[in-house]
């Protein structure tokens, strides 16, 4: 971040200073202990299971130059060490960083969507990163907390910032677009992903919304072809709407072929020539993803040049369809997470893919459990279980939570197996699948598909 006198943090915070001078300059932002470097200030969160307040003579021992805290423990030394007191350090955070956002001179884009978020991400900061200085989320740095410390990492040399917006529950939407103001909003996407919390599609999409509805009339609002709420959010900005998609759309894709280890398409923008891009990933979602991209940069002033320049060497966050070859077996690692609609999208990509290069053998998708469905849960798992039967794929699904996949794919005459244990499974797929195979793993985060990747396939 640049660097910021702490009389600046206390009027953007409303905090009072303890003790220490106003005049000590910060360089960088944590919540966290074991990340405090030279010129940091220190937010001591407290949460339902921790309190940082219990660390604050260990943060002031590693180098914190501020502690910013609600509370000063009773016999605390602090040394030297600058001392802000505010009422909650949680708000304090999000007050400093959306102050800190308004002395930036710099274009923001803001992604929201229930799918898809991450990989966008990527794909935007590989095509802005082609003609300016691009500052992006990290990880999955995109809720109440995660959003304040990606903008504080912005330095003075940044030209554009990329950053998430998420959410689980109502009302969270809102505040993070006050606070990051964005000028250019991408929805990826509207899908069942949270509905345990939000109740209904368009209770989800109400929310995602507020990112179009918190754009001024100077800013752009952009959208997949494909998505069912299109004119739903065209309503509600003040923004003009930039539509992009496959086959369709102000920025879109032609010619698409899927390959084992990428896609391929032109890239068509207006009247300029068609540019060919060699995605480093497979799906169709996965190329919508890379256009909404197209499209953000095609609204700073890009070149379809410029932007395939982008596309063709973006690099995804781990566990985003990322392929490899493991004994002749190709293997995407979509272990990220999953939901209805992408573990759909997920099977899709296998279905479509057709590799002019290469024999493709068995095909298999290696499913755990889908999370947060709520009363929605056992009707989803078994419509996925019930397509991959349909789409003669072979489908092993992992888990208690997930064993309705496997009960679905066979009442409908499909191929599957299920297991409980871990161990069984890699052993399983690791004598079962030969050269030429292509092997699909996905599920929620807490079922960690990636460990029974990894024991089964060496990467």
């Amino acid at each position: 971040m640049k660097e910021t006198a702490v009389k600046d943090i206390l009027s953007a915070v409303e905090g009072t200073l303890q003790q220490g001078s106003e005049d000590t300059i910060v360089k960088a932002v944590s919540t966290d202990t074991r990340n405090i470097g030279q010129g940091c200030a220190f937010f001591a969160l407290s949460g339902e299971r921790f309190d940082a307040h219990e660390f604050l003579t260990k943060a002031a021992a590693d180098g914190a130059e501020v502690l910013v805290v609600s509370r000063i423990p009773e016999g605390a030394d602090f040394g030297n060490t600058t001392v802000v007191l505010v009422n909650d350090t949680l708000t304090a955070l999000q007050q400093f960083a959306a102050w800190y956002r308004r002395s930036l001179d710099i274009k923001v884009i803001g992604i929201t969507g229930s799918n898809g978020k991450t990989s966008t991400k990527d794909f935007t900061k590989a095509v802005i990163a082609e003609k300016f200085k691009v500052s992006a989320t990290v990880g999955n740095f995109n809720n109440h907390i995660g959003l304040p410390l990606s903008i504080l990492a912005t330095e003075a040399e940044h030209e554009v910032c990329i950053w998430e917006m998420g959410m689980s529950n109502p009302g969270e939407i809102a505040p993070l677009c006050a606070i990051a103001k964005p000028d250019i909003g991408i929805i990826t996407n509207i899908g069942t992903a949270h509905i345990e919390f939000m109740g209904s599609l368009e209770a989800i999409a109400e929310e995602k919304g507020e990112l179009a509805r918190c754009l001024m009339s100077e800013g752009t609002f952009i959208v997949s072809a494909a998505c069912d709420y299109i004119d739903y959010f065209m309503k509600r900005t003040a923004a003009r709407t930039l539509v992009v998609g496959n086959g369709r759309g102000a920025v879109r894709a032609e010619n698409l072929l899927m390959t084992a280890l990428g896609s391929e398409f032109d890239l068509i923008i207006g009247d300029e020539a068609p540019v060919r891009v060699n995605l480093p990933v497979v799906g169709r979602h996965m190329v919508a993803n890379a256009l909404l991209a197209g499209g953000a940069g095609h609204t700073l002033g890009m070149t379809a040049v410029e932007i395939a320049a982008g596309l063709n060497s973006a690099a995804l966050t781990s566990g985003r369809l990322r392929a490899f070859v493991s004994s002749g077996v190709t293997i995407f690692d979509d272990t990220y997470n999953a939901n209805p609609e992408s573990v759909t999208a997920a099977i899709d990509t296998l279905t479509e893919l057709n590799d002019p290069e290469i024999t493709i053998g068995e095909k298999y998708v290696v499913l755990g459990h889908m999370a947060e469905l709520g009363e929605h849960s056992a009707k989803a798992h078994e419509e996925v279980g019930e397509l991959a039967a349909r789409r003669e794929i072979y489908t092993i699904s992992f888990g208690e939570l997930a064993a309705g996949v496997t009960d679905a794919a066979l009442a409908a005459g499909g191929r599957a197996k299920h297991f409980n244990n871990k161990d069984e499974a890699a052993l399983w797929l690791k004598n079962t699948c030969v050269n030429g195979d292509v092997v699909l793993f996905k599920g929620s985060r807490s079922a960690g598909m990636e460990k029974i990747m990894d024991q089964a396939f060496s990467n």
